[in-house]
């Protein structure tokens, strides 16, 4: 598994895989998205994941308003597992 997805899967899930909920729509989610991408400087980190179904992936990368919609979403929902 690759090391983004282990994050995202331990940080979130206990490290269990289970049905991930995509953060845009709430459908079952087949991508962990770099918010800010790994070319741009985004990171590994947990602050910079975000599961997502293939449609709301393809959304991020091509519009900058839904991938801060995504952002936010994702901030939020880091605040509520603190």
């Amino acid at each position: 598994m690759v090391n983004h997805k282990k994050v995202y899967i331990n940080y979130f899930h206990d490290g269990e895989q289970e049905f991930i909920i995509c953060e845009g729509c709430f459908r079952g989610a087949v991508d962990i998205h770099h918010l800010v991408s790994r070319s741009l400087g985004g990171s590994d980190k947990i602050e910079n994941l975000c599961a997502v179904c293939r449609e709301c992936h393809d959304k991020a990368h091509q519009s900058v308003e839904y991938n801060s919609y995504l952002k936010e979403k994702h901030k939020q929902k880091l605040l509520t597992r603190i």
